[in-house]
């Protein structure tokens, strides 16, 4: 026979329910309160001071250092080109042959008119003499005497017009042979064999360029010249040694390794553009760079002796483009710096202002810091950095290269 449980009272229950609540908060008033938090851990990078060279990278396009349009100074009809188009030539080389037949002619004619006309000269030489023999014995007249000393002057002009007129049709039918006027490279014939040309066309036959050496001209703003030279006589930059060297990077990209160097700055500014024209001559010995390529020069414009960089991790900019920090102080609070910056140099803002070499720029762990907050600080990348206390990959460990000169590039606009 099953015998039934007792069922609890109301009281009973109750009783129960108060017991489970005062031994729950029990348990809970024992638990320990959290230990208070330390000071955030951070890490920094020590500021230095080291040469920095500012470069400004403007872009430009290449330019033929020779350029000349073939073009042919007599009248005729084409009867070969003598060249291959989009190859080299020398100066001098005969490019077109134009019909000589006509200007052949023309040079026989003169010839014959000039042995006329020294045949005359001949014996009107001979009868000056013999008169001027005679108006010594009073055998002629002085006046029959003048008229042979004219006659045989007279005879000497025509032999000299006469060699002038087979000179000039020698030249005629030299100009025949259309020969480059310069060496370079020849671009497409706008004639074939067959074409009339005359010596007034407007028409280039061809046009040939000089590629090696090659320009390049680029365009600088007015504004960041004068900066420039606001800053050179300032003190604040120094003329970098190499600073008429200039480097160029390709259309896609590539660095150009033949190193130019600078030649002029144009004299007047661009009413258009507010630009000044530079230009820079390249070596071209294997026609990497044809005219009017868009490339982009880099150019050494002088030297910070004591630039300051300061990783750009490290620093921060406002709405309004101000650029802050914070640094460790020697009392190990976090201390707001007010920074201004010129440009950014790789991964580094190069500091005009703001900060010294010396001090120590937080780059890790910023979301924990304040202004006035004590700071647990370690090198960038030690053990004891907030990047290694939180798995983060570590930053720079210096604010400056280690050797040699750090190169600033700015926009020429």
């Amino acid at each position: 026979m099953t015998r039934a449980l007792p069922v609890p009272s109301p009281w009973t229950t109750r009783l129960c329910a108060a017991m489970s609540v005062m031994t729950l908060a029990s348990a809970c008033a024992k638990k320990p309160a959290p230990p208070p938090q330390g000071p955030p851990q951070v890490g920094y990078v020590t500021i230095k001071a080291e040469p920095v060279t500012r470069t400004a990278e403007l872009p430009g396009r290449t330019a033929p250092t020779l350029s000349s349009d073939v073009r042919p100074q007599v009248n005729g009809i084409i009867k070969a080109r003598l060249f291959t188009e989009g190859g080299d030539v020398s100066a001098g080389q005969v490019l077109y042959q134009i019909d000589p037949a006509p200007y052949q002619a023309t040079l026989d004619q003169a010839k014959g008119t000039l042995a006329n006309g020294e045949a005359n000269l001949t014996t009107t030489k001979l009868q000056a003499e013999r008169y001027a023999d005679l108006v010594k014995m009073n055998a002629v007249s002085r006046q029959d005497n003048d008229n042979a000393q004219a006659t045989y002057r007279q005879a000497l002009a025509t032999v000299q017009a006469d060699e002038a007129a087979v000179e000039s049709a020698a030249i005629n039918l030299g100009y025949t042979k259309v020969r480059a006027p310069i060496s370079g490279r020849i671009g497409r014939s706008a004639v074939t064999p067959g074409a009339l040309v005359t010596s007034d066309q407007t028409t280039a036959l061809a046009t040939i360029q000089s590629l090696n050496p090659i320009y390049v001209d680029v365009s600088q703003s007015a504004d960041a010249l004068l900066k420039l030279r606001q800053a050179l006589s300032g003190g604040q930059l120094d003329r970098a040694p190499s600073s008429a060297q200039v480097k160029l990077v390709l259309s896609d990209g590539t660095p150009y390794t033949e190193a130019g160097v600078l030649k002029f700055s144009e004299v007047t500014v661009d009413q258009s553009t507010g630009s000044v024209t530079l230009r820079a001559v390249f070596p071209n010995p294997h026609d990497v760079l044809l005219p009017g390529m868009f490339v982009r020069a880099i150019l050494n414009e002088g030297v910070y002796q004591n630039g300051i960089l300061a990783p750009q991790q490290g620093v921060s900019h406002d709405p309004k483009g101000a650029a802050s920090a914070f640094v460790v102080g020697a009392d190990g609070e976090a201390q707001p710096r007010t920074l201004t910056t010129a440009e950014a140099i790789g991964d580094k803002w190069l500091v005009t202002n703001g900060l010294k070499p010396g001090d120590k720029l937080i780059v890790e762990g910023l979301l924990k810091v304040q202004p006035g907050v004590k700071v647990h600080a370690a090198p960038a990348g030690s053990p004891g950095s907030a990047a290694q206390s939180s798995g983060s990959p570590p930053a720079a460990t210096s604010g400056a290269a280690t050797s040699g000169s750090t190169s600033a590039s700015s926009s020429g606009g």
